[in-house]
């Protein structure tokens, strides 16, 4: 065998070791580099040469250095994080809303509790001045808080807008980073051999993109790699790559919406396309929770001053003479929001607009809160009927979907629709929002002790005569329509219950009217706008007469009635379509609700994030599996192309030792 070959299979053998060692030892070096994926030295066989005894082999050909890389697993673990981090954002903005729901004496809940019970005192006695202003200073208390949580809820809205301006930054400068290292994979493509160090780090940046936002990646035969978001949304396109930014809401400007820039026009992308990554959970967590966690304190704002501002109206206060008591407590006034999408003048302003006698522009579509007992927490969609019935138009209730088809003055869930000229355009939207200013806006107006109403404009009085143990259990004025020049006389006819009742001309004593009814304990006696409880049990011929109050000072049937919200259901009460009523729940029962409700999502979140971040953390590791650098195992390759290059330096040594050889018999 001439020596010549041994040579060029020696020094092949050489470098292909060298090649080796080099690539593992690049392995080592970059064990903890994220995104790094496993690399080999891929070495072939070189052809043989036939010399007419056989083919004799002429070595080894480095025949490339691939990367450990599973394309399958790679959108695996994609997709995963991408889930992982949406439900992580999310879980991490819960906990803080959790937080503006305080419990036991920091709560919502305890606050009105301690006010309705302030109440108690005054009915003990109603002169007593500073029972009047310890009321005054609970109500204080109630506003204040009610404020502080809708306060909480609205800074927590606008760490959403910063977040996620910040994190739409992030995306642009990744997209960016992934289009540059497109034009360098391209660049190099056409040596013939994959640039891994170039494709780890376009697959590291899609990856921390996908935790920003859910990606879809496909590959082009030039090597380049398209990004799409929002099911279709291109991002980058080989090395182009655009921009997202943020823009309002389309009905609320305080909220944030992503938009791309395409082409220099804005194109909105709905938020149900973007499902992944950390800008999907803090959007979910804006127009979901948030908005839930903002009616629901809303709610209990509204029904709470309503309730009680409606029965300081049916008493007497110690102004001389005596009046009806004015509101304790002012709330938020509801908000009708059109869409930014909505048809416009030539001015800018919305053509379904007008400017009232004050010169202020407001919206054609009017909200008035009617019954804050019957307001759902919820907003409404309110759009022209699809059906296009003149003058009719459809109302959605975001929280259950229901749909119902309504027309100007129409009263639907406790509020009022109103829609003036100019009516809005069939395309117009509006979102209609009973309750989200009512806490933020909750003040305590009553300044003045004495203007609390205890006294009830009625005072009831059982008969001397009387054989049975009829008494007064309470008697509430329940209208501003009670007609205090009325005396009602009431004459039980029977052990049974049966009575009878006369209206009459307290001044005169002309009957007014007359009726005949069957009491049954428990259930009130209702009359010319008051309710009268009675307890024990009435014999016949007894005898109750409600009359006007003479001494508003000493009169506590209104205070009694401010104490018997306590227990009354003021929150959520529904009327079907059937006319069937349906009681609502306690203040403090409400509070308990929405705290639950809150808890309830919290634990959720929980485990989405547990279920998610344990479903990323596996495709992450069956990825290493393939990709990642075992140090053991490159321990040892090490040791098997060192010992190969040893043994290759030593067919040189060989080879040089032949030719010394050779070259002293030629000599000699």
């Amino acid at each position: 065998m001439p020596v010549s070959p041994l040579m060029s299979i020696g020094s092949g053998a050489l470098a292909a070791n060298a090649a080796a060692l080099q690539t593992i030892g690049h392995n080592i070096a970059n064990a903890s580099t994220v995104g790094y994926s496993r690399q080999q030295t891929v070495l072939q066989t070189a052809s043989g040469e036939f010399k007419g005894q056989g083919f004799f082999g002429k070595g080894v050909d480095i025949a490339s250095v691939t990367r450990g890389h599973d394309a399958f697993l790679t959108r695996e673990v994609l997709a995963t994080q991408s889930m992982a981090a949406a439900d992580s954002a999310r879980l991490a903005s819960m906990q803080q809303l959790e937080r503006a729901f305080g419990i036991g004496e920091s709560g919502l809940g305890y606050a009105t509790g301690q006010l309705l019970n302030a109440f108690v005192d005054v009915a003990s006695g109603p002169q007593d001045y500073a029972a009047r202003q310890v009321v005054l200073s609970r109500a204080e208390d109630v506003a204040s808080r009610f404020r502080t949580a809708a306060q909480d809820i609205k800074g927590l809205q606008s760490g959403v807008v910063h977040d996620v301006s910040n994190l739409v930054v992030q995306v642009n400068a990744l997209a960016q980073g992934i289009a540059g290292v497109n034009k360098q994979i391209v660049a190099v493509r056409g040596l013939g051999q994959p640039p891994n160090d170039l494709l780890d780090q376009r697959d590291q940046l899609v990856s921390e993109l996908g935790k920003l936002v859910q990606v879809t990646v496909i590959e082009a035969d030039s090597g380049a790699q398209s990004v799409f978001i929002g099911g279709s949304q291109r991002l980058v396109l080989g090395g182009q790559a655009l921009q997202l930014t943020t823009v309002p809401g389309t009905f609320d400007s305080s909220q944030v919406q992503i938009s791309i820039l395409d082409s220099g026009a804005q194109r909105v992308l709905p938020n149900n396309l973007i499902v992944g990554g950390s800008i999907a959970g803090l959007l979910r967590f804006q127009n979901t929770d948030l908005q839930d966690a903002r009616n629901a304190i809303g709610q209990l704002a509204a029904a709470l001053a309503g309730a009680i501002n409606e029965q300081q109206a049916f008493g007497l206060d110690l102004s001389i003479p005596a009046s009806s008591g004015a509101p304790i407590f002012s709330v938020g006034a509801p908000r009708v929001l059109p869409a930014n999408t909505n048809a416009r003048a030539a001015d800018g302003s919305f053509t379904a607009s007008y400017v009232d006698a004050s010169g202020v522009r407001v919206s054609s579509v009017g909200l008035t809160v009617v019954d804050t007992s019957d307001l759902p927490a919820s907003d409404y969609a309110l759009r022209a009927d699809p059906a296009g019935l003149p003058g009719a138009y459809q109302l959605t209730r975001l929280s259950d979907g229901l749909v119902r088809t309504v027309n100007s003055g129409d009263i639907v869930d406790g509020f009022r629709v109103d829609i003036a000229v100019p009516a809005p355009a069939t395309s117009d939207q509006f979102l209609l929002q009973p309750l989200s200013s009512a806490a933020l806006d909750m003040k305590r107006i009553l300044q003045d002790p004495r203007g609390i109403a205890a006294a009830s404009p009625v005072t009831a009085t059982v008969a001397a005569a009387n054989q049975g143990t009829v008494g007064v259990g309470l008697l509430r004025a329940v209208s501003t329509a009670l007609d205090p020049t009325l005396r009602a006389d009431i004459s039980f006819t029977s052990d049974t219950g049966d009575y009878t009742w006369e209206l009459r001309d307290r001044s005169t004593n002309a009957l007014v009217s007359t009726g005949a009814q069957t009491w049954t304990a428990g259930t009130p006696i209702a009359l010319n706008g008051w309710e009268l409880q009675l307890s024990g049990v009435p014999r016949n011929g007894d005898a109750v007469t409600v009359d006007t109050t003479t001494y508003a000072a000493t009169n506590n049937g209104n205070a009694l009635a401010l104490v018997a919200l306590r227990d009354a259901g003021l929150v959520g009460r529904q009327t079907l379509t059937s006319g069937t009523v349906l009681s609502g729940i306690t203040i403090s029962d409400a509070y308990g609700n929405a705290i639950a409700n809150v808890g309830v999502k919290v634990q959720s979140a929980k485990t989405a994030a547990a279920q998610s971040s344990s479903m990323a953390t596996s495709a992450e590791l069956r990825r290493n599996d393939v990709s990642g650098v075992n140090l053991d195992e490159e321990a040892a390759r090490l040791i098997q192309f060192q010992q190969s290059y040893q043994a290759a330096a030593k067919m040189l040594q060989v080879a040089q030792s032949i030719i010394d050889t050779l070259l002293q018999v030629t000599n000699s």
